[in-house]
């Protein structure tokens, strides 16, 4: 077993403002990628009164060995009011950004995209000036499923490339990796002028995990695929094994090299790249409304 190093180590959290957090969330009865993927920035995000939140769950259609989300073949059917209690959450967290995540509902004909569209219009309609970031399964394919998010006009659209094309197999087994290219490419603004109708204000974004076994020149090369798809924001995170039955850590990248995909990120183009042992899809988020200033779209 690999040790983990000292740049892994993450704070104690402020146990008091977790759990007003956790108090709305059960109150609610919502669930948060978060708790649910045992994410090791909980601690950070809760104390800062924000939070992932995982509609349509919490059990996945899909058994991907990284990840720590159930696996339920026949999850149980949309649970109408969630939109309006996730909204509800979003009023009571005062939240300026928030992120929507799902688990894959493959079992669905759209893969969830009208519980998402629910979902956008409900917070809307309670708090107006929040923005909005959905990060979404690959819908299997399902491009007017994507078409039905893109119309609800989120300020991000994410899906995460997750991995090297040469190790999905292993790690994503019911991914595709030119399909989330494909999923990507639809939704950039750079790239179709139906993306441009429907969303014009749209920022796609992707995020991989390392420590798998991936060389430097693979994740290179993934950074340029998804350039060449203009996606506009890239994550690079470090690869913890939640528990002993999930695939094994590789290796620990140690944080130079992050900072080197970074600047390499940004000479590619991207207007964001966080890039960190402990970043996560939706780690920091919020600072995408800096980003919106920055490079306005409209």
């Amino acid at each position: 077993m690999i040790l983990k190093p000292d740049w892994l180590r993450v704070k104690a959290p402020q146990w008091e403002r977790v759990g007003n957090v956790k108090e709305i969330l059960r109150d609610l009865a919502l669930n948060t990628v978060c708790e649910e993927a045992s994410c090791p920035n909980i601690g950070e995000c809760f104390n800062a009164g924000t939070a992932t939140f995982l509609i349509m769950g919490p059990a996945c259609t899909r058994a991907c060995p990284y990840c720590d989300i159930d696996f339920e073949k026949k999850p149980k059917p949309l649970d109408p009011t969630e939109p309006t209690r996730l909204a509800e959450a979003v009023r009571r967290m005062k939240l300026n950004h928030v992120v929507i995540t799902s688990v894959n509902r493959d079992d669905l004909p759209d893969g969830g995209a009208s519980q998402f569209v629910r979902c956008i219009a409900a917070i809307r309609t309670i708090s107006p000036h929040t923005t909005i970031e959905v990060l979404i399964p690959d819908l299997c394919g399902n491009w007017e499923a994507l078409e039905l998010i893109l119309q609800a006009k989120p300020e991000v659209l994410n899906h995460n490339t997750e991995t090297v094309p040469r190790l999905y197999r292993r790690v994503r087994p019911q991914g595709n990796y030119d399909r989330t290219l494909e999923l990507l490419k639809r939704a950039s603004y750079g790239r179709a002028s139906l993306t441009r109708q429907l969303a014009p204000a749209v920022y796609t974004k992707s995020g991989i995990m390392v420590g798998l076994g991936e060389t430097d020149e693979e994740i290179r090369q993934v950074m340029q695929d998804l350039r060449a798809v203009d996606c506009d924001i890239l994550t690079i995170g470090q690869y913890l094994q939640p528990t002993q039955k999930h695939l094994k850590v590789d290796q620990f990248i140690h944080p130079d090299q992050f900072a080197a995909w970074k600047s390499f990120g940004e000479e590619l183009g991207f207007l964001q790249v966080v890039s960190s042992p402990l970043t996560r899809s939706s780690y920091h988020a919020e600072q995408v409304r800096e980003l919106m200033e920055r490079y306005p779209r409209g």
